[in-house]
């Protein structure tokens, strides 16, 4: 067993254009202030990174480092979920997500996907520089539109599906093998990795690929009526990353999983901030404790309701409060008796 890292908070949200938020050591301090010790940095978020630079110098990394560790806090990992989006976007969703990619690829589907795969590049190799073991990302979706099979889907629609999304991740697995780099998979509504059989189906086309892992965050299987524990049970060994954050499901007559195209505060489902939805995180704890898991418990704050700073706030001391330090002992160690093999055989009726 371990004892999770933590508390650490996935920058993401919380990255803008007023101070202390739109620095890398205001941002920094501004973590450490509110308790915690680790920050999740997006590598999209120029703010806060040159992730050409992070790529390419050991230098500028460990200066971006050094004044993380002043300002009190550790860089837990890179994330590129909105470029890693869009190394496979569907038409369908073509304008929806051009905002993600820089300007100049714009419009253009093949350059940008070109453009996002050198994104997911980049941030590997920076995560190497830095020292890091993990980078999580989004799949992305071509399958996605036919989630639901109706009108019937035609036979072999989602195979090929899957066969092309893993054709272009392949590469980005391998280069992440020579890095040493886990890349972690949110599973996500909205991405072709969305549940478990669809990670699966993903595997069985990387060739169970050691470096595919998954990005654990409850909340999302929650609003699935997904068992959130089962699956920490079922892929323990693929559990690369883990995000911290609440959710919940509360169906009625009229509206359930899809949300009846509502905003979020409407929905039957609902992202909520720690402690206000429905995760039982004891069990999440106690289970990634057990398992080993060796990574940094990360809040992401998403709340339909609550002020952000203040989720921020509420959120490092109740992840303070759910990480198990390890027993180096067991608890009845204080009856042990202690025996030698002869002991142990008399005991057993075996005799001399």
């Amino acid at each position: 067993m371990q004892t999770l890292k933590g508390p650490a908070l996935f920058l993401a949200q919380f990255a803008g254009d007023t101070a202390p938020f739109d620095t890398w050591q205001g941002i920094c301090r501004w973590a450490a202030d509110r308790g915690y010790a680790g920050v999740q940095v997006p590598s999209w978020e120029g703010r806060l990174i040159d992730l050409a630079q992070a790529a390419e110098s050991t230098g500028y990394c460990d200066d971006w480092k050094g004044q993380a560790a002043d300002c009190g806090v550790e860089v837990t990992e890179l994330t590129c979920h909105l470029q890693g989006q869009l190394v496979a976007v569907h038409p369908a969703y073509d304008a929806a997500f051009d905002g993600f990619a820089a300007p100049e690829v714009r419009g253009n589907p093949k350059a940008r996907q070109a453009w996002a795969v050198d994104q997911v590049e980049k941030t590997i190799r920076a995560s190497a520089n830095l020292g890091l073991s993990a980078v999580g990302t989004f799949s992305g979706a071509l399958a996605w539109p036919y989630i639901y099979p109706w009108p019937q889907r035609p036979a072999g629609l989602v195979e090929a599906a899957f066969d092309e999304l893993a054709k272009r991740w392949h590469p980005l697995l391998d280069l992440a093998e020579e890095n040493g780099i886990d890349l972690c998979y949110e599973i996500h509504p909205g991405e072709d990795l969305h549940d478990g059989v669809s990670f699966e189906m993903f595997l069985d086309r990387v060739g169970q690929h050691a470096r595919a892992k998954m990005l654990y965050d409850p909340s999302h299987y929650v609003l699935q009526c997904l068992d959130y524990l089962d699956n920490l049970d079922i892929y323990a060994e693929r559990i690369g990353m883990f995000h911290v954050k609440d959710a919940e499901f509360n169906p009625t007559g009229r509206q359930g999983v899809y949300g009846g195209f509502q905003s979020w505060v409407d929905r039957a489902g609902r992202f909520r901030s720690l402690g206000d939805g429905q995760v039982d995180f004891g069990a999440v704890f106690s289970k990634l404790t057990a398992m080993d898991f060796g990574g940094w418990a990360v809040v992401e704050w998403e709340c339909a309701m609550k002020h952000p700073e203040d989720g921020a706030r509420e959120g490092a001391a109740f992840v303070r409060d759910h990480i198990i330090r390890v027993t180096p002992h067991a608890f009845d160690d204080f009856a042990d008796a202690g025996a030698d093999q002869a002991a142990i055989r008399k005991m057993l009726g075996l005799g001399q």
